[in-house]
């Protein structure tokens, strides 16, 4: 399969994002390896949707640091310490945080001052552990939904799925 970006803008979410699944699962076929897969999923959500940033923070110390891994857009935070910001909070709660208004967001770590609205995913692994949050910022408020939750969450299932 050929290995491309697809941009999904101005199509309705949920049939973006089946798209979106499709692909991502067709270029990560036979993959087993939790970064290239990162990297890869990075790449595609960034692109097909147009995202300020998009990324992953890994768990480094279970309970306690998440640290940058693979994202698109411009440099991200290095270190977030479980509980703060929406990272933290996600990681520490073990659940997708949907921000409308990163500003009213008590405790929000400010990477990039374009950004305004965030959604968090927890990634999770074949035992169930925590092994990563998925970041995805907009520049516009309001950006993220229930229909983003529930399609980011699937698609993050991958993780799961890989032993």
């Amino acid at each position: 399969m050929a290995e491309v970006t697809l941009d999904l803008r101005g199509q309705p979410k949920a049939e973006a994002y089946a798209e979106l699944e499709q692909h991502v699962e067709a270029v990560l076929e036979g993959i087993r390896d939790e970064v290239a897969a990162m990297a890869t999923m990075s790449c595609l959500l960034h692109h097909a949707f147009g995202h300020l940033w998009t990324g992953f923070y890994r768990v480094v110390e279970p309970g306690r640091l998440l640290r940058v891994g693979p994202y698109q857009g411009t440099l991200g935070c290095l270190e977030i310490a479980f509980g703060k910001g929406v990272c933290g909070t996600a990681a520490a709660e073990g659940r997708t945080v949907v921000v409308e208004d990163v500003h009213a967001f008590p405790g929000h770590i400010t990477c990039d001052g374009r950004s305004a609205s965030e959604i968090v995913v927890p990634v999770f692994g074949p035992q169930r552990e925590l092994i990563a949050v998925l970041d995805i910022d907009s520049e516009h408020k309001a950006t993220f939904d229930e229909v983003d939750r529930r399609a980011l969450e699937k698609l993050l299932g991958w993780f799961s799925r890989r032993a």
